[in-house]
């Protein structure tokens, strides 16, 4: 900034692309040597200047980390003297929750699949009924001694097309759950690959900033690395369209010192803007990760609950499969649409994670009397409960799924839960 270059005439400078330049920035790629003392070169600055601040984010990072996985028996204390005298374990440690952060989401990903994606279920009954058949066929060849050759040649056929079924099940079902193999990358749907994009960018777009931004959204998706299916694509254009939108409305270099000085509270800051409180919900979630802003997580749903993209924050998501626990304010926020919805909500578990929301819902798209308004609607999430002072004596209890949720006596249940129903 200091310099008026772009991140993408900075990337070219060095030789990198604009996208890995941006991992570096969020401290998801590490440099040195050449492409440090390039970049010193390109910002006319000492390359120690560069790295000074790496020790503060592994401190940082080590300790959330730390945080996480609190048991007691850890001095959280002395993180800053463990980072400084062993910075080398202080990563390795860093790295190993970062590990079981992406381990833990994929098999959220994968459970909530497993218990109610409709493609997975067709698959696997369509594997059942071929094995059926088959054994059912094959049990009259086996147990039957006087069967002609003619039947006996249909019983073979009806084997040799059921096998052939089974194959192609077997096939699909195997493509569908196959897992990714890069960290980071999801890979299970068209809008997991595009959220999992996002998601490598903090959800902040640098390229979409500003009066003159450096590619429109639709080359943006174009040029995003990850997403492969021109489904995801579409997904990707179509969000980063919005964003556009959003930046537009509400410039950067205004609206983020606007909402420190609010503390973030959405309703002022769209009472000061004079802009929807929906739009002020997405910006605040968009905002860059390594300014200092608190972690926010972001919830969009269709008005049959249908949860169309989540941004992840710390201790929170939801399952993308549209059978998220209802209690949420997203889903409370459809059936008033316009009244705007605060609310602090906990999370079963040891500790309670508890969250403050603000959701609200609104129709999208031009008004008409022929065609029926299409309602939507917008969370934010913030982790930490005591931004801005809210602090509920009895927050409202939540889950993420019923099959998930310990809790036993809930009036929202659905269905049973694979876990033990002891009291949260």
């Amino acid at each position: 900034m200091d310099r008026r270059l772009k991140q993408a005439d900075l990337a070219a400078a060095v030789g990198i692309s604009a996208s890995y330049l941006n991992l570096i920035e969020h401290d998801r790629r590490r440099i040195g040597g050449k492409v440090l003392n390039d970049l010193a070169r390109v910002l006319g600055v000492e390359p120690a200047q560069l790295s000074d601040g790496a020790e503060g984010v592994l401190l940082d990072r080590l300790r959330g980390a730390v945080a996480s996985r609190l048991t007691g028996t850890v001095d959280l204390g002395r993180a800053e003297d463990f980072a400084t005298r062993f910075p080398g374990w202080a990563a390795l440690v860093v790295d190993a929750e970062d590990r079981i952060a992406l381990l833990e989401a994929r098999v959220a990903a994968l459970t909530d699949r497993l218990a109610h994606d409709p493609k997975l279920a067709s698959s696997l009954h369509e594997v059942i009924s071929a094995v059926t058949s088959i054994r059912a066929t094959s049990s009259i060849l086996v147990n039957s001694e006087n069967i002609d050759r003619d039947w006996q040649g249909r019983f073979h056929r009806n084997i040799y097309d059921d096998s052939q079924r089974l194959t192609e099940a077997s096939r699909a079902l195997t493509t569908f759950l196959e897992a990714p193999t890069q960290q980071g990358a999801a890979g299970l749907s068209p809008l997991d690959e595009a959220e999992g994009f996002l998601a490598g960018l903090g959800f902040h777009v640098p390229a979409l900033e500003g009066a003159d931004p450096a590619l429109t959204p639709q080359a943006a998706a174009q040029a995003a690395t990850g997403p492969r299916s021109l489904a995801a694509r579409d997904i990707l254009t179509a969000h980063l369209i919005r964003y556009r939108a959003d930046a537009v409305a509400l410039p950067l270099d205004r609206f983020a010192p606007a909402a420190r000085a609010a503390r973030y509270d959405p309703a002022l800051l769209a009472t000061e803007f004079a802009v929807p409180l929906a739009q002020v919900l997405r910006r605040l979630a968009h905002l860059p990760d390594d300014d200092g802003h608190p972690p926010m997580g972001l919830v969009l749903c269709d008005g049959a609950g249908g949860i169309r993209m989540v941004k992840e924050a710390a201790g929170f998501t939801l399952p993308r499969g549209g059978t998220a626990c209802p209690l949420w304010p997203l889903f409370a926020a459809l059936s008033q649409p316009g009244q705007p919805i605060r609310a602090e909500v906990a999370l079963p578990g040891a500790p309670v994670r508890r969250f403050l929301c603000y959701a609200v819902a609104g129709v999208e798209g031009p008004l008409s009397f022929d065609a029926p308004g299409l309602v939507s609607s917008v969370m934010l999430v913030l982790p930490d409960a005591r931004l801005p002072g809210l602090a509920a004596a009895q927050p409202r209890p939540v889950g993420l799924a019923c099959r998930v949720c310990p809790r036993p006596d809930c009036a929202a249940r659905r269905e049973p839960s694979i876990l033990d129903t002891a009291p949260a």
